[in-house]
């Protein structure tokens, strides 16, 4: 594990004593040093899975804040890539960008995906023997850009372009053999390369006073995107996405101890590929299920986490998240929701920036559980 980061303060240049009668000498000052504004942390990857053997790689993770006005929050980049022992691979490119003063946020993400996945069907109630094996390469671009309108309310648009490719079956049947692969179930175009390719306008509203790991503030995103043919989309459809988030400390004074919520929504109209269907788990919401276990058109989710300062740079985590996803709204039922809980360990690399490694073990509903290495907080 590599870490560089530095800091220097500038020197204090004190005025020189009272003019006397003869003057005394002034000893020469040293010249203010200048402030190295980006730090880097630069961290190997060695992980293994049985979908993939051995896999290994290396992320690089730069923090540094434009202007010198310290109300400006620190910008970050993700530069991230792995290959593995099958001769998959995958490589991502993701920042968050505040200009001097906040006047603009600027956020995107480039990423490359080449491995097996494992597809479950549709809707809120699959089953484990639906498993079915099944591999694509894929291509995903965003960008937000938004304007400040007053302090901590940014307004713009955004842009998703999705390019996915060598769609593969690689096992005929289900999990247990008694049906053929479910994605076989999809129409047959959704097995052929597909484009889909939207922009719309996205609301911002975010007090949090660090983006990689908050202590107190809140967080409300609401993006539409329109995908249509116009912008080479091979499918015309609709995407609402809602994303409120709060984080304070449990101590008045202090910050070892903080609660941190997320609420989740996103709901479609029109015609929408499987792989663009909203799903539950993954190693950011309901931790514990295998992300796309549960997919469908419109989907709610909620987490709660418990994160608590334990001694020199390491931390501690408990959550818990509930989430159901459902072809048309009105079949959501209060008792119908998938849950799953866990527990983790944070370990600092740049505590002034809050720059963490996330370890984090959970188990959730349909029998599934999850181990997972990630950077920063899940939100």
């Amino acid at each position: 594990m590599l870490q560089v980061a530095t800091h220097t303060s500038k020197a204090q240049i004190l005025p020189p004593p009272p003019a006397a009668d003869e003057p005394a000498a002034v000893p020469p000052q040293a010249a203010p040093r200048k402030e190295r504004r980006v730090k880097v942390a630069a961290l190997p990857i060695v992980f293994s899975q049985p979908e993939t053997g051995i896999a290994y790689g290396a992320a690089v993770l730069p923090v540094w804040r434009f202007g010198t006005d310290t109300a400006t929050r620190s910008s970050t980049a993700r530069l991230l890539g792995y290959y593995t022992q099958k001769k998959q691979s995958s490589a991502s490119l993701t920042y968050n960008i505040f200009t001097a003063g906040e006047k603009w946020a600027l956020s995107g993400e480039v990423f490359y995906f080449n491995l097996p996945i494992y597809y479950y069907g549709i809707g809120n109630d699959t089953r484990k023997t639906d498993k079915s094996d099944i591999s694509y390469k894929v291509v995903i671009a965003t960008q937000r850009v938004l304007k400040n309108l007053r302090p901590h309310v940014f307004a713009g648009l955004s842009y998703r372009l999705t390019d996915l490719h060598h769609i593969r079956i690689d096992d005929p049947l289900t999990d247990d053999a008694s049906r053929p692969n479910l994605l076989l179930e999809r129409d047959a175009r959704e097995r052929q390369t597909t484009v889909t390719s939207g922009v719309g306008p996205t609301f911002l509203y975010d007090n949090r006073d660090n983006i990689l790991s908050a202590w107190r503030g809140s967080y409300l995103e609401a993006t539409s995107l329109f995908m249509g043919r116009y912008l080479g989309s091979d499918y015309g459809f609709t995407r609402l996405s809602v994303d409120a988030r709060h984080f304070r400390p449990l101590r008045r004074g202090s910050t070892n101890t903080i609660l941190a919520g997320q609420v989740l929504g996103q709901f479609h109209s029109g015609q929408v590929p499987f792989r663009e269907l909203a799903n539950l788990g993954g190693e950011k919401m309901l931790r514990g299920i295998y992300e796309g276990r549960f997919r469908d058109r419109q989907m709610i989710a909620a987490q709660l986490e418990l994160r608590q300062k334990l001694f020199w740079r390491l931390g501690g985590v408990v959550f818990g998240a509930a989430g159901q996803v459902h072809e048309q709204l009105d079949q959501f039922r209060v008792n119908d929701f998938n849950v799953a809980a866990g527990a983790g360990l944070r370990i600092a690399v740049n505590r002034k920036d809050r720059l963490a490694i996330r370890i984090d073990y959970a188990v959730g509903s349909g029998q599934s559980s999850g181990l997972y290495f990630a950077f920063n907080e899940a939100f």
